[in-house]
């Protein structure tokens, strides 16, 4: 086999397209693999683990595009760069066709009632974008990241001065009467408004309304940074009051990590004017974080649901989890003796958060990559250790890569290492869909799990693998048939991600016993 590097300079793709084109030519013949990646640190890293750097390859940056190409022979590697040459020409040739406006100005006059703008640029230029779209009269949902804390709150002050949302920045999911945005599901509309601080947040809790028989009026991202002092809550306070305001609004949700306290008293002055039912789901805050308002305070994303729901008028049933008992006694059961620790591999920042304070919560240290005790964080986000929960969506992992809930190989790779260690009992894992996301999470993850619990088999362990899917029945992907995709490979399904952890603490606990 050869290997074969050629290095692009000052050319730049976005992560997305340069994962379709390492997946294209990785099938052409005599191809045995193929990367292809910006030359960010994080990447170099990747690259080079998988042997793809050839002899003699010279430097290059993260303004670079590198291939690299294990091959039969040079012939094939150069007619796979030729190929890829070719799809990424025609991919902007393809996107010019498709578009109808190159700039805002030719948008608002192809049609002057657009009232709302979703930018997605590299962060050192999304300020100067979305203040062409709020000076223009545009709502703003800023997917971007790694945009200046000083560049928020400018755009933040500037979208205040004129009485216009700045969703963001790094403000993956909203749902606008109707409209998903981003990472968003296809949920029933309804009366329960909600505003986040947390994308996936947002998603597995209006996934579980629209499950638990309600439905969404609006759901309204901040970006996660808006509720710190800095920022000061400056977006989560007009979308509370958007949501206040809006008729079709009737319930109102909340969710972020804990509010800075200053935060918090701007909150309360504002819940004090909304006539509606409110919950508040502050992940890992106390209980009484908005005691002297009637916000109804709930734990962790299901809570937040079933409350928001019943407070719609949808009486739910009492929850009845026999089942993880007997579950768990059965699971334990066939775990061999020194078996005790749990990986949690995560797409969803807000679901890892979750679980990471269910850990916490139990007394039971957990380490991750996004650890709250600093004395729990990883040193290497790459290598797991004792209990250990990844947020893989984290910037470390996603910096010139696609987000892990569109390409899943990073999250597989790390599936089959931490497997393979003789103590791991259980594997937790995430399945998110919806708009944007992978067009079957399920199915790329089913082989990895039937592949892990074989391997473990042969070692004469058991691998209890537990999975939660955060999709409705009206996604692309189809939530039943992603539950029955992961169960045919021998996953253990729940219906969130809280009942997920609550399992794999029942399971846990019979080991400890």
């Amino acid at each position: 086999m050869a290997v074969t590097t050629k290095i692009w300079s000052d050319t730049y793709y976005d992560s997305v397209t340069l994962m379709l084109g390492s997946s294209m030519i990785s099938a052409l013949p005599g191809i045995d693999e193929a990367m292809v990646l910006m030359g960010t640190d994080r990447n170099k890293t990747v690259i080079r683990a998988s042997g793809l750097i050839a002899e003699g390859t010279g430097s290059f940056g993260p303004n670079d595009i590198v291939i690299g190409i294990r091959s039969e022979d040079e012939a094939a590697a150069r007619t796979a760069i030729e190929t890829l040459e070719a799809f990424l020409t025609s991919k902007k040739g393809s996107g010019d066709r498709n578009i109808t406006a190159r700039t805002l100005a030719g948008a608002l006059r192809e049609d002057p009632g657009i009232n709302l703008a979703m930018i997605s640029v590299p962060g050192r230029y999304a300020r100067a974008e979305v203040e062409k779209a709020l000076d223009s009269g545009l709502h703003v949902m800023l997917f971007s990241d790694n945009v200046p804390l000083e560049d928020e709150i400018a755009l933040k002050d500037r979208a205040l001065e004129k009485g216009l949302l700045m969703m963001g920045p790094d403000c993956g999911t909203a749902i606008v009467n109707g409209c998903a945005l981003g990472f968003a599901n296809v949920v029933r509309r309804g009366n329960i408004g909600l505003v986040a601080a947390a994308g996936t947040g947002l998603q597995e809790i209006t996934v579980l309304i629209d499950r638990l028989g309600g439905g969404v009026s609006q759901a309204l991202g901040t970006g996660g940074r808006d509720l710190k002092e800095d920022v000061g809550g400056r977006m989560m306070g007009l979308c509370l009051e958007a949501l206040r305001d809006d008729p079709a609004t009737e319930v109102i949700a909340i969710l972020s990590k804990p509010p800075h306290p200053s935060v918090v008293e701007k909150m309360k002055a504002i819940i004090a004017t909304i006539g509606k039912p409110v919950v508040a789901c502050f992940l890992g805050a106390d209980e009484d974080a908005l005691a002297g308002t009637h916000a109804v305070y709930a734990k962790d994303c299901e809570q937040c649901a079933r409350i928001a729901v019943e407070l719609a008028g949808t009486a739910l049933p009492e929850k009845d989890e026999a089942w993880i008992r007997e579950t768990a006694a059965a699971e334990a059961a066939l775990l061999a003796p020194g078996q005790r620790y749990l990986r949690g591999l995560y797409s969803g920042g807000t679901l890892c958060y979750e679980a990471m304070l269910a850990f916490r919560d139990a007394g039971i240290p957990a380490y991750s990559n996004i650890a709250i005790d600093r004395e729990l964080l990883l040193e290497n986000p790459d290598l797991s250790r004792e209990h250990t929960l990844v947020d893989m969506g984290e910037d470390f992992f996603t910096n010139g890569m696609p987000h892990p809930m569109i390409d899943l190989r990073m999250r597989i790779e790390r599936m089959a290492r931490d497997c393979a260690e003789p103590d791991v009992a259980v594997l937790l894992l995430d399945c998110v869909g919806g708009y944007g996301t992978h067009d079957d999470p399920a199915g790329a993850l089913a082989p990895a799990i039937v592949s892990a619990k074989a391997a473990a088999k042969a070692q004469g362990r058991h691998l209890p693998v537990i999975a939660s899917v955060t999709a409705s029945e009206g996604d692309p992907q189809v939530r039943s048939a992603q539950e029955q995709t992961l169960r045919d490979a021998g996953a253990i399904v729940c219906d969130c991600n809280a009942q997920a952890v609550r399992l794999a603490f029942a399971i846990l606990d019979r080991i400890e016993a």
